[in-house]
């Protein structure tokens, strides 16, 4: 691995340690030429505290160690990339990142959508919420929904109008996603069991 150390004064380049899974960043460490070398052999990572002047190993003394998945240095080779399985909250003062974010598995705007939906169940008004109002029906009813919009699915991509084939398909994930919250999952839940099935 060609990193190049030298064009920092001190000897010393950034690291962005990122979950793994999450793909959410976890902090921002820096190393020199032996942290790197020991990280890569222990398999932890392994910074170069400049505040104690000297390598410290990420949980030694809390023991929420960063477990190393893979590395790599950016286009200028000047600075690193660390994914990681973190063992326990990353941050010092406990919680999960530095930047005092929950280290969830996030699915950007299809998790959002999902808080949306949580809300709607939570506020129900079934005479403004579309959401409320079909969940006031009950389970059967939204898996009916889901059935329907499947249906249409499968019509629209017989045909040849892409269009009404992507709005058919988002109204079959939004019923889906509703379908999941009405049976007390979540999306996370479903990716956990396609990832039981990976080999």
């Amino acid at each position: 691995m060609n990193v190049d150390f030298n064009k920092s004064p001190d000897g010393l380049i950034p690291a962005i340690i990122q979950d793994a899974l999450t793909e959410k960043v976890l902090m921002l460490g820096y190393m020199n030429e032996e942290a790197l070398q020991k990280t890569i052999d222990s398999k932890l990572v392994t910074f170069y505290s400049r505040r104690k002047q000297r390598l410290w190993t990420k949980g030694e003394e809390s023991g929420n160690v960063l477990n190393l998945v893979d590395l790599k240095p950016d286009c200028d080779n000047d600075a690193l990339l660390i994914k990681v399985n973190p063992n326990g909250p990353t941050c010092h003062k406990g919680t999960d990142t530095c930047w005092k974010e929950t280290n969830n598995q996030s699915f950007g705007f299809i998790s959002k959508l999902e808080e949306t939906i949580s809300s709607r169940i939570d506020n129900a008004d079934t005479n403004k919420s579309y959401v409320a109002s079909l969940f006031a029906k009950g389970i059967n009813k939204v898996a009916q929904k889901v059935g329907e919009e499947a249906v249409e699915v499968v019509i629209e991509a017989k045909d040849n109008n892409d269009e009404l084939f992507l709005e058919e398909s988002a109204d079959l994930l939004f019923h889906y996603l509703m379908l999941l919250q009405a049976k007390g999952f979540k999306l996370n839940d479903v990716v956990d069991v396609l990832k039981s099935r990976e080999k």
